[in-house]
């Protein structure tokens, strides 16, 4: 078994579900803080902020803390850093992680004269919000969106994800987004740039082929599918981007590194 010097780990359907830590994860967390393994936890949700998301994993018996989270609104940030200064204006359909992080990085969040128009999942969204967007793109606004993910696991099930918004919006501004999140490489770059290794060195885990184990595919790292979530062992046997490793859980994961 190839010794990875560190991990990606995604959250909902690997880590916990709903509000409950899958059995195991809290272990396997001790098992690679034991070894001084570094991690992170990389999620598509724009929604929190990294401390919010790592105070929900405590109250799940899971060791977290902000530095050991790294979201799609720190992406997105991370990339406008990358194009425009601070200061510049945008417009953001979003939540409160998403506008703080941006808040934070300097950005000025209006819907007069925006440059960039920001797409995160939004529980609040509306028509106006949908047409304000949709004009500033076609005034000249570049577009990007958090995360395309058609779906947002729930406790009451499946849920419209951040994909569901941003269709609208692309089809009233007929233009597509640059996407930050899982399963492009733009996050997973900003991640292992974080985390301090090097692609062929990380692997990265998730439950989901078409996120998780497609980011792995597109950037250049292994992938590990638990079947603890989205997809299954029938689904990785056709899909485009196979898997490196598939395992039931975490628990038998961590058996096979620890032969």
């Amino acid at each position: 078994m190839k010794p990875y010097k560190g991990y990606l780990l995604d959250l909902d359907g690997t880590i916990y579900r709903g509000k409950e830590a899958i059995p195991g994860a809290a272990a396997f967390i001790t098992h690679l803080k034991t070894h001084q393994i570094p991690y992170l936890f990389l999620t598509n949700n724009s929604s929190a902020s990294a401390q919010h998301v790592a105070e929900r994993l405590v109250a799940m018996g899971i060791e977290a803390q902000a530095r050991d989270v790294y979201t799609t609104s720190m992406a997105t940030a991370t990339y406008l850093q990358e194009h425009a200064p601070a200061g510049t204006r945008v417009y953001v359909i979003g939540e409160a992680g998403l506008h703080d992080q941006l808040t934070d990085a300097g950005y000025v969040i209006t819907d007069e004269d925006p440059a960039y128009v920001i797409v995160g999942i939004d529980r609040a969204f509306t028509y106006e919000k949908l047409a304000i967007a949709a004009r500033a793109i076609r005034a000249g606004a570049t577009f990007l969106a958090t995360n395309a993910d058609a779906a947002l696991p729930t406790d009451a099930g499946l849920f419209p994800g951040n994909g569901s918004l941003v269709a609208a919006v692309s089809v009233a501004s007929a233009t597509k987004p640059i996407v930050i999140g899982k399963p492009e490489s733009i996050i997973v770059r900003y991640a292992l740039d974080q985390l301090g290794t090097a692609a062929a060195d990380t692997l990265i885990v998730g439950d989901n082929l078409y996120t998780d184990i497609e980011a792995g595919a597109n950037s250049g790292l292994d992938s590990l599918l638990v079947l603890t979530g989205y997809s299954t062992r029938e689904e990785a046997d056709q899909h485009h981007a196979a898997p490196t490793h598939i395992a039931e859980d975490l628990p038998e994961w961590q058996q096979r590194i620890s032969l």
